[in-house]
């Protein structure tokens, strides 16, 4: 037995590709955050590498009564299936017994610290503890929008300026969406289309004309979600 907690990210809930699942499934984010710590348990408890011998999607969606639930992990890549096994992408960095080790060592190193702590740190004022405290929870969250975004854009030039316009949007989960829904029918227009692409503008360009709200053109536009690549 790996042990017994797992590592799970405060903000789940919010994370874009629960909000993806949530859609794809018709399911409330908060079952699916459900689904996802029985399915990380059972590996947790089952596998030291990732692997979970003998699992089928099928398999999987039967032992945690949630019908279709493994492919929607599949599709946004949280899970890989072959034949007669199913695998956790990464998990020696996040729940395997190496990762464990790694977290229970940074909170040695973490307790050692604070008791050698100098008076100078001891009189910090509570109000600077709590500057401190905010700025890990919300930079994740809002790197991995622009890095679910950045994925989907056809053109990748001037990161740098994209990721700035994006900041500019103040976007959260359920944006990103909308913006995503915008982007494939962009990507599916005739401009963007046509004599291979070279009509696309920079992403920055687009997000600042806020251009996912233009109205549907033609016949070659199909929804974000009518199929599972992007579900």
């Amino acid at each position: 037995m790996a042990g017994d907690w797992i590592k799970m990210r405060s903000d789940l809930h919010t994370h874009p590709k629960v909000v993806r699942i949530a859609s794809a499934l018709k399911a409330d984010r908060l079952r699916v955050v459900g689904g996802l710590h029985a399915v990380w348990c059972l590996f947790d408890v089952h596998s030291e590498d990732g692997i979970l011998d003998g699992y089928t999607v099928d398999a999987l969606d039967d032992l945690i009564g949630f019908s279709g639930f493994a492919s929607a992990l599949v599709n946004v890549g949280w899970l890989e299936s072959a034949d007669d096994h199913l695998v956790i992408p990464r998990f020696d960095e996040h729940n395997g017994q190496s990762a464990k080790r790694r977290a229970q060592e940074t909170q040695r190193k973490r307790d050692a610290r604070s008791a050698s702590a100098s008076d100078a740190d001891n009189l910090r004022s509570r109000e600077e503890k709590r500057r401190e405290d905010k700025k890990p929870k919300q930079a994740p969250l809002a790197n991995a929008l622009f890095a679910d975004f950045w994925e989907q854009y056809p053109r990748k030039v001037s990161k740098a300026e994209a990721e700035k316009a994006f900041a500019k949007l103040h976007p959260d989960a359920e944006l990103l969406v909308v913006i995503l829904e915008g982007l494939e029918r962009s990507k599916n227009s005739d401009q963007w289309t046509k004599d291979d692409g070279q009509f696309i503008p920079h992403a920055s360009t687009w997000l600042n004309k806020r251009r996912w709200e233009d109205e549907p053109e033609g016949h070659n536009v199909r929804p974000l979600f009518a199929g599972e690549k992007y579900l």
